[in-house]
């Protein structure tokens, strides 16, 4: 959702704006009908398939998916947060933002933690070329194959031993202790949490310093020590190396996702700039919807032991729900004894290169993973492989993606694609006959949008928001809302019906960062076939279907308790008001 700024600053400001206008400062545009083209900027391509819509306000990107409104272009391109994009926008709009929000004083509350950020961050630095102790530390670099310049790159530098360097170099313990650069015990004593380690500074896309991760240099636990959780350090979503990444290469054709902070330095040393770590916890679903923003294709570069390949499966999980058309995750597991850091050292560029190019992808690996002590030529066996797959099924969007491995699972399990994916689209159990009618063909397009009359509907408000001033009976479609996808459907007629001068983006904007952006962009996107002229008659016609659909399922589910005895008093009243 848009966050603490009032929606209605948000909705007047993308009224204001013309995403062209946004966009064709920054990315050659050619009008192509009644949008504008160009090749897109998240990713190399020689032919343009980057569409601004000027109808919709919105832009699109049908080879790599990137898609969003003037806002999320700006924080993408520029490498804004959302709050930085909307001023930005609104000084171009003469709009004055609102600063009585509650996100204007946190933001203002920042700047200290980054200012004393980047102060403890030129200290560790200087400390790595002139403190007396600082041998130990370079002694170490020099092992492990590191240059002075891939040093400076990544802004390594050293915490000395000691309780106070930093605390007495910088003063501000209040700020220091917010930050998370120093650590208070009972009492009130207060020391430097990071003491004789070799620091790793960790930035966010636009180079600012968040968070330090810390190696020990000696046999002392733990080996490294991270930043804990701060208001600007977030360890669920920050990456180790990405800003680095993105200064080699603005677009990467992929990202190699690793487990340590040596590893991402050691690959950038041997010519592989394009490497990111975690920050010593399971790799999460935001940290992937942050590097699929940047490349299409992340490659997860994990030890061959049991610890590598579970945190790969886990990998694996939060991935999923970032798995559409157009986008590729692979494994690569490395021999015994090796890591990344090693593994580069002894066999360069070129070795490390061809052990990228035998990488599983996620498909495959899944399927592996599935079948592993599973009798595949039983049929309890098969049953069990299916209500293995089904969680990580229901983890996938709805996509051309989701289809084809519901085919590839469907097929191993001997069963009809249509029936498995209705059961991990959570539909009532299938009688024998629904099964039959089941195997009837269903509507895809090329896009693998299956027209069903909630999808039609919601596309076709997506670009006509208007079309909800047709729509008085909301109170009936939220109680029948036992159909996938109506009530989302009724929250948006809501929406649009309360501010009529809503566009496209504004609703999308609504729903951005919720469970439904994903799917609200794939319809938004959708060639449904509808011509302009058509839109209100079909959106009619759609909503006619939703309400006969709706009401003959909600029926079958009284008829059930009917049968069974166990209908309250207000289901028998119900029950006959859909009867009549």
């Amino acid at each position: 959702m848009a966050g603490r700024i009032p929606d209605s600053f948000i909705d007047e400001l993308l009224a204001r704006i013309d995403i062209a206008d946004v966009v064709g400062e920054r990315v050659q545009l050619k009008r192509s009908g009644s949008n504008q083209m160009g090749l897109c900027p998240f990713h190399g391509e020689k032919t343009p398939s980057f569409t601004v819509s000027t109808d919709k306000q919105f832009y699109h990107c049908f080879g790599c998916g990137a898609h969003g409104s003037a806002i999320r272009f700006l924080m993408e391109y520029d490498r804004l947060d959302f709050r930085e994009a909307v001023a930005q926008l609104a000084q171009m709009a003469g709009m004055e933002m609102p600063e009585n929000t509650a996100d204007a004083g946190v933001q203002n509350n920042h700047a200290p933690l980054f200012a004393v950020l980047e102060r403890a961050d030129r200290s560790y630095q200087q400390w790595l070329r002139q403190h007396p102790q600082r041998q130990r530390a370079i002694d170490y670099l020099q092992k492990r194959g590191l240059s002075g310049e891939i040093a400076r790159r990544f802004g390594i530098g050293f915490a000395p031993p000691g309780w106070d360097n930093l605390l007495g170099r910088l003063g501000a313990a209040d700020e220091l202790k917010q930050a998370g650069l120093v650590i208070e015990r009972d009492g009130g004593r207060v020391y430097d949490r990071f003491r004789d380690r070799i620091m790793f500074p960790i930035r966010d896309r636009r180079g600012r310093t968040v968070g330090f991760g810390g190696r020990v240099l000696d046999d002392g636990e733990p080996k490294y020590l991270n930043s804990p959780e701060t208001p600007v350090f977030h360890k669920g979503e920050s990456l180790y190396g990405l800003y680095e990444v993105l200064q080699a290469d603005r677009q990467p054709a992929d990202i190699v996702v690793v487990e340590g902070y040596m590893d991402v330095v050691a690959l950038a040393q041997h010519g592989l700039p394009r490497a990111v770590a975690t920050l010593g916890t399971a790799t999460s679903t935001r940290q992937v919807e942050r590097l699929l923003k940047t490349t299409g294709d992340i490659i997860f570069c994990f030890d061959g032991d049991s610890a590598g390949r579970q945190a790969a499966w886990r990998a694996l999980e939060n991935a999923l729900p970032t798995m559409r058309q157009g986008r590729q995750i692979r494994f690569l597991f490395l021999p015994d004894g090796e890591d990344p850091d090693s593994l580069v050292r002894s066999h360069g560029r070129e070795g490390f290169e061809a052990q990228l190019q035998r990488a599983t992808p996620l498909s495959d690996y899944l399927i592996e993973r599935l079948e592993a002590d599973t009798d595949m030529q039983s049929m309890d066996g098969r049953a069990r492989f299916v209500e293995k797959a089904l969680p990580l099924l229901q983890r996938l969007p709805p996509d051309v993606y989701r289809h084809m491995l519901c085919e590839r699972v469907a097929g191993l399990a001997r069963l009809e694609t249509d029936y498995l994916e209705g059961v991990v689209d959570g539909r009532e159990t299938l009688t024998r006959d629904q099964r039959a009618r089941r195997r009837e063909p269903v509507a895809v397009d090329n896009a693998g949008v299956r027209r069903t009359p909630v999808r039609l509907a919601i596309a076709l408000l997506l670009e006509s928001p208007a079309l909800a001033q047709g729509v008085d009976d909301l109170d009936a479609l939220r109680r029948l809302n036992d159909l996938p996808g109506l009530p989302l459907l009724v929250d948006m007629l809501e929406l649009a019906r309360q501010d009529p001068h809503l566009n496209s983006s504004a609703i999308l904007e609504r729903f951005r960062d919720s469970e439904h952006e994903g799917a609200l962009w794939k319809l938004a996107t959708w060639n449904h076939l509808v011509p302009a002229e058509g839109l209100e008659a079909e959106f009619g016609d759609a909503m006619a279907q939703i309400r006969r659909i709706a009401v003959e399922r909600r029926l079958t589910q009284l008829n059930e308790r009917l049968q069974a005895g166990t209908l309250t008093t207000d289901e028998w009243s119900e029950w006959i008001r859909l009867k009549q």
